[in-house]
């Protein structure tokens, strides 16, 4: 066991680029714009980097056992030219040309959506590696991810980072009342929260914020397609089901809480990536 820690801790000093450092991108110019994202798929955990905990610098951390629904906004950096080459601490190559990022909790591996809130640019990296343990970083970015969100320049930017789960979605229940199975993000950066997912009659109370309506449907079970979809990139949604009062009878779904503008360009921006270009307004109140 001391001798898996002691390897652990000798890959994530070596192998990832989240320490202080002179680093720097590929020699000549190299155009990372044609990458493809990371694809998500049902993976096992690597044999390395899922300790139970791990120390350094003084500082413990716990590796996530349940990664579904992590959300957290924070600050990304990227590490490049030095660590190429170099193994990771799930014990892979690191290649500064693939899409991959390294985070200190999340299970390894796990798929997040990364976007950059100062230009609304979001791509999916795979993370294999552990880190950033630079003070205020949350996640960093290889040289390929970097370069697509635009932030190579400065190398760091503000961003999102959201789980996205590739198990299949369990079937939807149908909708008798109000059910809530999380509360919703919180505006502060550094917090972590579970996605939700919220059913709701026309007559419920609806949590605070602007919500954004993709699409209203006769069919629950289109609804419910919709609501997958959209939870599988990492947006938080509900369904409102229509009421006895209500003619049309359709379930609409959408998107939210967004959290001012920001976060409606974050939202419009994964959705575009999905093909969907909502034309309305965002709401702020139960009716879409």
């Amino acid at each position: 066991m001391r001798t898996g820690l002691l390897l652990l801790c000798l890959l994530m000093l070596q192998g990832c680029g989240t320490l202080e450092r002179a680093d720097g991108p590929p020699p000549g110019h190299v155009d990372a714009s044609n990458v493809p994202d990371a694809v998500p798929r049902a993976e096992p955990r690597s044999r390395s980097g899922n300790p139970d905990s791990y120390v350094v610098f003084g500082q413990r951390y716990y590796p996530l056992q349940d990664r579904r629904g992590f959300v957290e906004k924070g600050v990304a950096s990227w590490y490049g030219r030095k660590f190429h080459g170099k193994l990771t601490s799930s014990g892979e190559p690191y290649h500064m040309l693939k899409m991959t990022a390294a985070h200190k909790t999340l299970p390894l591996p796990s798929y997040v959506r990364v976007t950059n809130l100062k230009n609304g640019l979001s791509i999916v990296v795979r993370v294999n590696d552990r880190g950033p343990f630079a003070h205020g970083r949350i996640i960093d970015l290889s040289y390929a991810a970097a370069s697509k969100l635009d932030m190579l320049k400065h190398g760091t930017a503000p961003v999102e980072i959201r789980v996205i789960d590739p198990s299949p979605p369990a079937t939807a229940a149908a909708p008798t009342s109000t059910v809530s199975r999380s509360q919703p993000l919180p505006a502060p950066s550094t917090e972590i929260t579970a996605a939700s997912t919220t059913i709701l009659t026309s007559e419920a109370a609806t949590e605070p914020g602007l919500w954004l309506q993709i699409g209203a449907y006769s069919s629950q079970a289109n609804a419910d397609k919709m609501e997958h979809r959209l939870r599988d990139a990492g947006l938080r949604t509900r369904i409102i089901a229509p009421s006895s009062n209500d003619t049309d009878a359709l379930f609409r779904v959408q998107v939210g809480p967004l959290n001012g503008d920001s976060g409606i360009l974050t939202a419009r921006a994964i959705l575009k990536e999905l093909g969907l270009h909502p034309t309305g307004r965002p709401v702020d109140d139960t009716r879409p």
